[in-house]
């Protein structure tokens, strides 16, 4: 199995361009051409992380951090960063990142937090726009149902919980074939009446080039009519934060109580409790500020972030409460994640888990 092999798998669960624009995911350092011989999973890529990869015969770290995430205009040794890329080049380890494209997808970080939390009803919070787009194409009618078909298989017609979803309406399309062309009906210079379906499919984005070869590829005609157009439709999957149910509600103290056992917390900073029980729950793993007003929109009883600044806490408002539990222990299943996306697809493949503690902040409880 090449290093390709695992991206390629890695990127249909989290697609690249799901990524911010100020992100850096993807393969930073080593070639997708290299032979994978085993994987570590790890929130960070540092250079213990790599150190732990050669003792385990693996060159591959997939981590949820890039490690290069500005710009490297020399690479010295000077921190932690070019360390840690200038170890993996010299023992050939290759670091992939899957960043914030993991962050927009409902099954990625967010979702894995949420699982660990019990939550029911799972949606995005802020669910991302232009990402769907609709396919218009026209088939004859003995051939609709293989265009359909083909369509659906390269990942069409997917709407909530529901697959092959599409709309068909009968026309009758016209055609005249010029010279040199070879046309499935009709003949070369007669214009030509054909009972024809016209299909309509939607799809994410990212997914249009595939689309579109598995319809020209299952389509009769040499040359085949197609639309496709932007939809302002929201992708209920895509987008930042997630919202949940806990089963029953429960009180504030007995719920940070158990937030605080579940991620194994040292401290909560919160804002004033409300005196109220909770049961809606917003989750934003990392940095997650930008969500407040979501969160407050969707009504959520305590939103569970890190990062956050001393003013922000004021934007609860006395309508929420709002946790920082630290950006570390908020993500630090996404190791788990990791491992679990792969050790589905590559069952006889070795995907470690690193055991090296990456969390840079420390507390002091004495």
């Amino acid at each position: 199995m090449k290093v390709s092999d695992v991206i390629s798998f890695l990127e249909s669960q989290a697609d690249p361009s799901l990524q911010e624009h100020y992100d850096n995911a993807g393969l930073l350092v080593g070639e997708h051409n290299w032979e994978c011989t085993g994987i570590i999973c790890s929130l960070d890529a540092t250079e213990e992380v790599v150190n732990e990869a050669i003792e385990n015969n693996c060159n591959l770290v997939v981590a949820h951090h890039p490690i290069i995430f500005g710009g490297l205009k020399k690479l010295n040794g000077k921190n932690y960063v070019e360390k840690t890329v200038i170890s993996a080049i010299k023992k050939d380890v290759a670091i992939y990142a899957i960043h914030t494209n993991l962050d927009n997808v409902l099954h990625g970080v967010n979702g894995k937090i949420a699982r660990m939390l019990g939550l029911k009803n799972i949606s995005v919070l802020s669910p991302k726009e232009n990402i769907l787009r609709k396919l218009f194409t026209f088939a004859p009618t003995d051939s609709a149902e293989q265009v359909r078909n083909a369509i659906f298989k390269a990942g069409g017609g997917q709407i909530g919980n529901y697959n092959e979803c599409s709309f068909n309406s009968n026309g009758t399309g016209t055609f005249k074939a010029g010279e040199g062309a070879d046309p499935h009906v009709g003949e070369v210079g007669e214009q030509h009446h054909e009972n024809e379906i016209k299909i309509e499919i939607i799809f994410p984005a990212w997914l249009q080039n595939d689309i579109v070869a598995a319809m020209q590829a299952a389509h009769p005609y040499e040359e085949v009519a197609f639309d496709i157009v932007n939809l302002d439709n929201s992708h209920h999957a895509i987008g930042s934060g997630v919202i949940g149910d806990l089963d029953n509600p429960v009180g504030e103290i007995e719920f940070l109580s158990q937030l605080r056992k579940v991620f194994n917390l040292h401290v909560i900073r919160h804002t004033a409790f409300l005196n109220k029980p909770v049961q809606k729950l917003a989750v934003c793993g990392g940095a997650g500020s930008f969500l407040v007003s979501r969160a407050l929109a969707a009504a959520a009883d305590l939103y569970i972030t890190a990062d956050m600044k001393y003013h922000e806490f004021f934007d609860a408002n006395g309508r929420m409460l709002i946790a920082d539990i630290g950006h570390y222990e908020s993500e630090q299943f996404t190791t788990d994640l990791l491992a679990e996306i792969l050790q589905q697809k590559f069952r006889n493949f070795a995907v470690l888990k690193t055991r090296v503690q990456t969390n840079p902040v420390q507390y002091f409880v004495g």
